[in-house]
């Protein structure tokens, strides 16, 4: 995934209300950014941090920027995080569409954002004749508290859970269902639960494994002009 516009950078002041961020540009403007992740995003809003925003345009823009990359330093060094919660179901659908994700490999057919459930809708769903369709869910990581070691979730998320209780009831009527943690920390060697931040969501995590329901980690390379997955990497439970 390239950015279509090159990205700004600016430094953090502030983000609050969740959707918003107060940043200052390298020319001293200071303006407000539109932030689209819902999550606590612990250890990636230091102020002064630096941060690259797209630049927003059309009707719906309320904002001039969305906030896209933030540099923040896990004990290796300097390096830019992902914190755009828009972009892993697409990133994770090029991945599987360019057959970098060998375990979701050679289904015919992927199509998003299908509904299932009770009120919900599958991130992807994989289908290809004489074989069970396969439904994969998508969360986007960026919680690091130890060296290579990214987590999930960084706050408590009870609709995650409810996705997992979903994908183990099609486990149950006999499709595949897979969890699919993508981590925008290019350094993460493995991902783990957070257990500590939501004990709830590592108690659906082990029901919905223990029904059938696979996890596969994937890590992404990222830079100012884009980002991409590269590869998979161990997630740990």
């Amino acid at each position: 995934m390239r950015f279509p516009v090159p990205l700004v950078p600016a430094r953090l002041v502030r983000r609050y209300k969740r959707f918003l961020a107060d940043v200052v540009l390298e020319d001293g403007t200071e303006l407000t950014a539109h932030v689209a992740n819902s999550g606590a995003m612990l250890g990636l809003m230091a102020p002064g941090a630096r941060v690259w925003l797209a630049p927003k345009s059309g009707k719906t823009a309320k904002l001039p920027y969305g906030w896209e990359l933030v540099e923040a330093d896990f004990g290796a060094g300097p390096e830019l995080v992902g914190v755009n919660t828009m972009h892993p179901n697409v990133l994770v659908a090029e991945a599987i569409a360019a057959g970098k994700v060998p375990e979701l490999a050679g289904y015919a057919r992927m199509r998003r954002e299908v509904k299932y459930g009770v009120n919900s809708r599958i991130d992807i769903l994989l289908e290809d004749d004489g074989r069970p369709p396969c439904f994969v869910e998508v969360k986007n990581v960026h919680l690091m508290r130890a060296p290579g070691h990214a987590e999930f979730p960084d706050c408590a998320t009870a609709r995650g859970a409810k996705h997992l209780a979903e994908l183990a009831a099609e486990v149950k009527a006999g499709h595949r269902a897979v969890m699919v943690y993508l981590s925008q920390i290019a350094s993460a060697r493995d991902i783990r639960l957070a257990r500590d931040l939501d004990p709830a969501y590592g108690r659906a995590f082990d029901l919905a494994h223990a029904a059938g329901v696979e996890a596969i980690g994937l890590v992404c390379r990222i830079d100012a002009q884009g980002i991409e997955v590269t590869r998979t990497i161990p997630m740990l439970g």
